[in-house]
């Protein structure tokens, strides 16, 4: 049977583990680099265990970057369209069609009202 005070500590356990799972996401290069070096020294893990290790925590920051951006990307898409905010491509097109309607455009004769006289 797990104790109270055995669940608070794997819950806080998890809790730490998640934050710094989040906290690798978006470190650089070198601080990943440095942050595996001391967890292979802290594991005694090999030179090859702790280059997978790097590699690993690398690849995980990368898409986590990814989908984070993507992610953000497709709600400010969102955002903009609830506020019906014309996109680039909408604008566009718009311009596209203008220019279009301008050169088709017939030249418009002027009309002299009747009774002028030059």
């Amino acid at each position: 049977m797990i104790t109270k005070n055995k669940e608070v500590s794997m819950f806080e356990e998890l809790k730490k583990s998640f934050d710094k799972g989040i906290e690798y996401a978006f470190m650089t290069s070198d601080k990943l680099a440095k942050a595996a070096r001391e967890m292979a020294k802290e594991n005694n893990l090999t030179k090859d265990e702790a280059k997978k290790l790097l590699d690993h925590l690398v690849k995980k920051s990368e898409e986590t970057k990814k989908t984070l951006e993507d992610n953000f990307q497709e709600l400010v898409k969102t955002t903009l369209h609830k506020m019906n905010i014309p996109t680039k491509v909408e604008i566009k097109k718009l311009e596209d069609r203008i220019k279009k309607l301008e050169v088709s455009k017939k030249p418009v004769r002027k009309v002299k009202p009747k009774g002028e006289v030059k």
